[in-house]
Formats: C-alpha cells, sequence, structure tokens
C-alpha cells in the first residue's frame, strides 16, 4: 500500500493536424475523417474560387452604392486604425474611387503606435473620419462587469465596434458598410466562401457578442441604460428605411493578412510595433488597445487552452509561411505567457491580482483545464501529440 496520490491527467484534447486549432476553440471547428479542421478546408478554397469574377461582382456592387447625387457617402468603413482597415481604405477610397465615411469606437486604451497609425489613416486617405468614445468612468466599469460575468474585459468593446459604426450607418444614410474578414469564417471555417456570407444582427448578437448585450450590463455597478445609449444595435425598422447591407472584403478578394501589411506598409508607412508581443511573434495585429494582446488575449487561454499565438501560427501554416513544427515551437513559447500589461489594467479597473486570478480560474473549460495533485493547473498540449 502507499499512500502517494494518483498522478492526474489533463482531459485529452483533439487538434487540427494541419494547424494548431483544438476542436474546442472560441470559434466553431469542426474535424473531418482526416482530422484536418474546417478552417483549414475553407482556407484551401480560396484556390478554387473564381477570383476575377468575384472582383467583377464588387466593382458592380461599388456602382451600385455610388451616391450619384454627391449628397451622401458611397459606404462606411468601421476602422480600428490597422493594417486591414488601411487595407479596406486603400481599396475602396484608392482603388474603387469610392467616397467613404470611417467610423472608429475608440476603448480608451491606444497604444502609441496605433495613434500615430490612425493619425497617418487620416493623413493619407483624406477621408471625412468619426472617433467615438464612450464615458471612460462607463468603460472602467465595463472592463470589470465584462470580466465577472463573461469573463472578457473587451465584451464592451465587442458591442461598441458592432454598433456604433452601424448606429453612424442609420444616422448619416450610408447603406453600405464594409467589414474586412468575416472572422469565424476565415479562422473556424464556420462557412464557405461559396456562400457569401453577410453581416447581420444575429451574426453580432449570437457569435461577435456570445449572446449577451447591453441590457447584460445595465443594474451592475449602477450602470443605466442612459449610459449604454452607444452600444445599441438600431431596431430593425431603422435597418430597413436605410437599407443598411453589411458584407466581407474576405467574400471578393480572398484574405492574406501578411499580403495587406507588407502593402500597406510599402504603400501608406503603416507602422508595426517595434518589438514582438508578449503573448505572440507577430507585431502588425491588434495594435490600437494596449490590452488587445494582452489580458484580453490571455482569458481566451484561460479558457480555452490556447491564445492569439495559435491564431496567427495557424493563419501562417495554412498561408505556407511555415510548418506545423515551427508553429507548435511558437505556441509553446508564447501562448501561456502572464501577459506585462496585467498591472496596468488592474491599476486602470481598481482590482487585485488576487481577485482577477479567482475571477478568471473560474471561466476554465472542464474539458480543458483540471489541477494536479500540487494545485496546479493543466491541460494536454498539443506538443505532447507529437
Amino acid at each position: 500500500m502507499t499512500n502517494e496520490q494518483p498522478r492526474v491527467r489533463p482531459p485529452r484534447v483533439i487538434y487540427c493536424t494541419r494547424c494548431c486549432y483544438p476542436l474546442l476553440a472560441a470559434t466553431p471547428i469542426t474535424l473531418d475523417a482526416d482530422g484536418v479542421c474546417s478552417g483549414c478546408r475553407t482556407h484551401d478554397e480560396q484556390k478554387t474560387i473564381d477570383w476575377k469574377r468575384r472582383e467583377r461582382m464588387f466593382r458592380e456592387l461599388c456602382d451600385d452604392y455610388r451616391s450619384k447625387s454627391g449628397k451622401s457617402y458611397d459606404c462606411l468603413i468601421p476602422v480600428s486604425g490597422g493594417k486591414d482597415s488601411f487595407y479596406q481604405v486603400h481599396l475602396l477610397k484608392n482603388v474603387y474611387k469610392m467616397n467613404p465615411l470611417l467610423v472608429t469606437y475608440n476603448e480608451n486604451n491606444e497604444t502609441d503606435v496605433g495613434r500615430r497609425n490612425i493619425q497617418r489613416m487620416k493623413d493619407v486617405f483624406g477621408c471625412d473620419y468619426i472617433n467615438f468614445t464612450p464615458s471612460v468612468d462607463v468603460l472602467k466599469k465595463m472592463n470589470r462587469i465584462g470580466l465577472r460575468r463573461m469573463g472578457d474585459p473587451d465584451m464592451h468593446a465587442h458591442m461598441g465596434i458592432n454598433s456604433v459604426p452601424i448606429q453612424a450607418a442609420v444616422r448619416y444614410g450610408v447603406p453600405l458598410v464594409i467589414w474586412g474578414e468575416h472572422g469565424f469564417m476565415n479562422l473556424g471555417g464556420m462557412h464557405s466562401y461559396k456562400d457569401l456570407v453577410e453581416y447581420t444582427a444575429r451574426y453580432r448578437k449570437e457569435h461577435l457578442l456570445r449572446g449577451f448585450d447591453w441590457p447584460d450590463f445595465v443594474g451592475e455597478e449602477g450602470l443605466e441604460e442612459k449610459n449604454l445609449l452607444w452600444a445599441k444595435y438600431p431596431d430593425d425598422s431603422e435597418i430597413e428605411r436605410v437599407g443598411v447591407r453589411g458584407i466581407f472584403i474576405s467574400n471578393y478578394f480572398g484574405w492574406n493578412q501578411d499580403d495587406h501589411t507588407g502593402l500597406m506598409v510599402r504603400e501608406y508607412g503603416f507602422e508595426v510595433n517595434a518589438l514582438p508581443f508578449d503573448r505572440t511573434y507577430k507585431r502588425d495585429s491588434n495594435l490600437n488597445n494596449v490590452h488587445d494582446n494582452g489580458i484580453h488575449d490571455y482569458m481566451k487561454y484561460v479558457k480555452f487552452g490556447y491564445g492569439r499565438c495559435t491564431d496567427h501560427v495557424c493563419r501562417d501554416i495554412r498561408s505556407g509561411a511555415m510548418t506545423r513544427a515551427q508553429g507548435i515551437d511558437l505556441v509553446r513559447q508564447y501562448d501561456h505567457v502572464v501577459p506585462g500589461d496585467l498591472p496596468r489594467w488592474l491599476a486602470y479597473v481598481g482590482m487585485t491580482r488576487v481577485e482577477f486570478d479567482a475571477i478568471a480560474d473560474t471561466f476554465r473549460d472542464p474539458r480543458v483545464w483540471v489541477k494536479n495533485e500540487y494545485g496546479h493547473w493543466i491541460k494536454d498540449n498539443i506538443w505532447n501529440h507529437n
């Protein structure tokens, strides 16, 4: 007889055999008989699409929505100031000669490089531009509430990014809203490129907001409806009156972020981060918010067991920029890292590290995480499968 405790083993996680995504992911993913995920299969579709025909479709769409009188904007583009925003504005303003209105939801935690890129975007494209920032006091409360209730301190940003531009489209009578990629399709393969899916209120609520919305914040920390007017999605009658329609650029031109970065750096002086972030090797992604690549992404790791580095290596594996083995090495290096911006965020919202860890642990998916005999959280890592 022995008094030693049995070694605790974590639940087994199934990973895509081509990229590095786990089956339990933040975006809906399925695996085929070969163990290849739906995101990889959807990416492969880009090789079979008639992109010349799609370009003609896009050109005709622009002509249909172009203001004949010049008394209204031709389209509206939600922008963060990142490489994809630059690419969207470049395409619509300089290639297709549209007159877009640019709209930013400001999260109040801008990086220095993000501020410079926003200014650069205004300088080089010469478009009318709206930058909206909610009350900072409200945003701090929503950071805390979002972490406690949804495990996501940036839930306010998801609502703002997907509400403020649509409100502006209704207010200014702009029916065509131009989004970049359909993330759930491009990352996880939720749709096919053949579907030509468009932006809908249902997609916003059920997927981008995970089923939550502004009423879930009312009554918390004294927040009232009047504090959240900016977070409301226009009702159906307003959408129908203007004829608001949201399309994704990726359906007409495919999507390769590395290509976008290179083009925007060369043509417009887009600036990437000087150094890699704590949690990913990429220096050109999510540059507008101090905490996007930090605590926000760290909470995804806490919940699902993977982070932004996994997102980035999966894109690069699919595009042929790296091998799966190289991707796994990067995931092992970055995904688990506790970000250096955490103390800043804790001071911003007035929370202790002990409080944060206690809340964060309640969101760990039991299908991924288990505590071992020493009280440490462990999971089944992808490198254990090779």
